[in-house]
């Protein structure tokens, strides 16, 4: 894959001013965190209406209720991983998520049975894969921003002690951008030999490279900011071997729907589902292997 600095400009700035944008909403405050990824949900799952659409013709006949009543379904599935620090006049933003989820899934079920004809269950069935992969995905980020998953990170954080609840998103993130960054350099430099031929451009080299360079920049840093290395070098490693995977998924979906990119709102690098194909996969890996691990403890 040769280089090419037009593109590469595009994305360097592109990418400069998303992780502005990125590590504010990350890191100001918990409900900061809530915006952004509330934000990037309904970003998602707006390009994969489109981009199963393109996929699935008939998927294209949904009615705007069925469309934005799941994605108020996904939202409130998002919503019921948030903490108990979440709370919205004394209600529990979490319980008040359940409540108002149930009411979208029984609005929904009712007006597929009774004003749907004939009912089409192969589109529940789009919309609901898209729960899964946008919707719970995207909760159970807010569900690592609990002590529980930094028990064995180690987290000191003496000036800012709030700021530990941040520290496993801004692994996953930062494991994310980096290596997307050094997968393109290697692979654009001395890549040979391709991945799959699903996404061409990416090569062993590259994704191989990108994955051992950002695995060691995410050591570095833990050993800097005294977290348990051992532990942020595993999440590293998990978060690019499992972004990679998602990247291909969402790259296979692309070339079933015959498009190049899912959108065109981050210039260089496409829609919202391009910009967390990775981030979609990479959630719920680290989560079984952190967060189930606690759960199963118990």
């Amino acid at each position: 894959m040769a280089f090419n600095w037009q593109t590469f400009r595009i994305r360097t700035i592109t990418t400069i001013l998303f992780a502005i944008i990125m590590l504010g909403g990350v890191l100001w405050n918990q409900w900061s965190f809530l915006i952004l990824f509330s934000i990037i949900h309904f970003g998602c799952w707006y390009d994969y209406h489109k981009l199963v659409g393109q996929i699935d013709p008939g998927y294209k006949g949904i009615t705007p209720f069925h469309q934005y009543v799941f994605m108020l379904a996904g939202w409130c599935l998002m919503l019921s991983f948030t903490g108990d620090s979440y709370i919205i006049f004394g209600w529990k933003l979490h319980v008040l998520s359940l409540w108002a989820g149930s009411i979208c899934i029984f609005l929904l079920l009712l007006n597929e049975l009774l004003f749907t004809r004939p009912v089409q269950v192969k589109n529940i069935g789009h919309s609901a894969l898209g729960l899964l992969y946008i919707s719970l995905s995207l909760g159970l980020i807010m569900d690592m921003r609990k002590d529980y998953f930094l028990a064995d990170i180690h987290v000191h954080y003496p000036v800012a002690p709030q700021w530990h609840l941040m520290v496993m998103p801004c692994i996953i993130i930062f494991s994310i951008w980096v290596n997307d960054t050094l997968a393109y350099l290697v692979g654009s430099m001395i890549g040979k030999t391709p991945l799959t031929k699903i996404s061409p451009k990416k090569t062993w080299e590259g994704t191989l490279g990108g994955v051992l360079l950002t695995v060691l920049i995410a050591g570095i840093m833990a050993w800097q900011f005294d977290f348990d290395t051992r532990n942020v070098l595993l999440i590293s490693a998990i978060t690019c071997i499992a972004g990679t995977f998602g990247d291909i998924l969402e790259s296979k979906l692309k070339r079933m729907a015959g498009i190049k990119d899912s959108g065109s709102i981050f210039p260089g690098h496409g829609g919202f589902l391009d910009r967390f194909d990775s981030l979609l996969v990479a959630i719920p890996v680290v989560w079984l292997v952190y967060g189930a691990a606690y759960y199963f403890s118990i």
